[in-house]
């Protein structure tokens, strides 16, 4: 439950400063007036996303089993994917993103009301689509439909407040800091999801391996006792993962991790000219 709540929180907090930019900006601007095309785009934004889980909730349902696994595992994998392309693109272009979304909503109000809805829409359901594929096979990897959900919406709950607070000044935090702490726990979150798409590939008959156990620890940590469903409801932990989802964990988490902590090359360069060597004085 509360890797899904992160999930909401990671990405409904990123959807929730867009929306507080777009706004704050269009209102000093004094463009208070064409705040309607823009909330039309992010209401459509929200309705694409719902609609896109909600497809992928029942139409998985109609599918044999071996489909719904093959689905579910392609679907973990992409949806990885693109969570690490969010959390280094956040790491990268966070202190930009406020002069970018301007710079995008300048063009739209020279072009006209339908630019404003397009960018809106496209601000928004960007993070809207990414939420939806990796709480749906967040959901499908812990086995239980109705706290991952909860977790979820309490994640996205918990953004919108929080974006709130930010557009009135109430609230101020270290951003930076912010999502570098959450994109490194989304890494963990994202290696364990993973890890259980490539389960989902094996049950499918795509990958081989299925009976070839890394190792069993079932005994001391049975999957229905309060810390392995604690355990796999925030990491997706498995007692008895096979030799390729260990593979597939390590693999990930590793390198992933190591360069996402990694500090940027601008900041490296910084550091180096801040202090540069003392000239040697003459005797």
């Amino acid at each position: 439950m509360f890797g899904n709540y992160l999930i909401g929180l990671r990405e409904g907090l990123e959807a929730s400063l867009v929306v507080c930019i777009l706004i704050a900006y269009l209102v000093k601007t004094g463009n208070k007036g064409r705040l309607g095309p823009v909330w039309l785009g992010i209401g459509l934004a929200v309705a694409l996303s719902l609609g896109f889980g909600a497809a992928l909730q029942f139409g998985s349902s109609t599918l044999t089993f071996e489909a719904q696994e093959l689905l579910g595992g392609g679907l973990s994998i992409i949806s990885v994917g693109l969570v690490t392309w969010m959390v280094f693109w956040m790491k990268r272009t966070a202190r930009h993103l406020k002069s970018e979304l301007h710079g995008r909503l300048d063009a739209a109000l020279a072009v006209g009301t339908g630019a404003l809805v397009f960018t809106a829409f496209l601000a928004v359901g960007r993070e809207g689509l990414e939420t939806s594929l990796f709480i749906w096979t967040a959901v499908q990897a812990t086995g239980d439909g109705i706290r991952p959900l909860i977790g979820a919406m309490l994640g996205l709950l918990t953004a919108v407040v929080l974006g709130w607070l930010f557009y009135r000044g109430a609230l101020k935090i270290n951003l930076a800091k912010f999502f570098t702490w959450t994109g490194a726990m989304l890494v963990v979150v994202a290696a364990g999801v993973l890890a259980y798409g490539f389960h989902d590939l094996q049950e499918a008959g795509f990958l081989p391996g299925l009976r070839s156990l890394a190792f069993d620890i079932s005994d001391t940590i049975p999957s229905d006792s309060w810390y392995g469903t604690l355990l796999k409801g925030v990491f997706n932990f498995q007692p008895n993962p096979t030799v390729l989802q260990t593979a597939a964990w390590a693999l990930y988490v590793v390198p992933v991790m190591a360069l996402f902590l990694a500090p940027s090359r601008r900041t490296t360069a910084s550091a180096g000219t801040a202090a540069p060597a003392p000239t040697p004085t003459r005797t």
